[in-house]
């Protein structure tokens, strides 16, 4: 007797907080409580913060994050940070995920490649906004984690390739756009070779122990500009030795 009224004070309080359940993979209400979370995201910590773009204020309100963390991070998958995947890599804090969106314009006919591919998070919101997405990840396991979770979530518009992204992915190359979500101490030159005249790029820029911007670039009849948006702090650029790739 003791044992259930401990049980169901357990579960009361889980429901005050909208609790979850990894094993049945629901939130205590169902969906609506991670929708109603999803959405208050967006108003307080994306649109609040300049993210006016209509398409991609409805792609964040559309890409459920919390599929994209691992069991233990979902209570905080809408939460105003990066959090942990595994690896030593990061999910992207939701308002850089959005504004980093915004700045390659993204249109539907877009093809986009982006760099470091992590959860596959990034890569579900690009491919609420384009038709087709080719994302690099150099880590196998997490390469393999984003691809289940991609594909579990309805998503047939995106390739995932486990290769080493400074070399992006020359076979279907030119890009309309270009999304890298690792701090590199310069542009690879092999992205920007790959990035279609009148293409953007948006690129953390900086090593890991000094200040980032993350920087965008566009590039027009061959000639490149660059703009420092803001301070970042991003995961480094993992390069093949790095995480074993040869």
């Amino acid at each position: 007797m003791k044992r259930t009224w401990l049980l169901l004070l357990l579960l009361a309080f889980l429901g005050l907080r909208g609790g979850w359940f990894p094993a049945a993979g629901l939130c205590q209400d169902g969906m609506d409580v991670m929708e109603e979370r999803r959405l208050a995201m967006v108003a307080e910590q994306i649109e609040a913060r300049g993210v006016s773009a209509p398409r991609v204020l409805e792609a964040m309100r559309r890409a459920e994050r919390h599929l994209f963390v691992p069991d233990s991070q979902v209570p905080f998958a809408y939460d105003d940070r990066p959090l942990p995947i595994g690896h030593g890599q990061t999910i992207s804090q939701p308002y850089i995920v959005a504004l980093m969106t915004e700045l390659i314009r993204p249109q539907p006919p877009f093809k986009v490649l982006e760099i470091g591919a992590g959860s596959g998070y990034q890569a579900a919101v690009l491919a609420e906004l384009v038709e087709e997405v080719y994302t690099v990840e150099i880590i196998a396991p997490l390469a393999k984690w984003a691809e289940a979770r991609l594909a579990a979530a309805g998503y047939e518009n995106v390739m995932v390739k486990q290769a080493d992204g400074y070399y992006g992915w020359e076979e279907h190359a030119p890009f309309d756009a270009v999304v890298v979500t690792a701090a590199t101490p310069h542009i690879p030159p092999p992205l920007i070779e790959q990035l279609k005249d009148g293409g953007r790029m948006i690129i953390p820029v900086g090593s890991r122990f000094r200040v980032q911007q993350l920087v965008l670039v566009e590039k027009e009849k061959g000639e490149l500009t660059t703009r420092n948006m803001l301070p970042v702090r991003f995961v480094p650029f993992t390069r093949g030795d790095d995480a074993g790739v040869r």
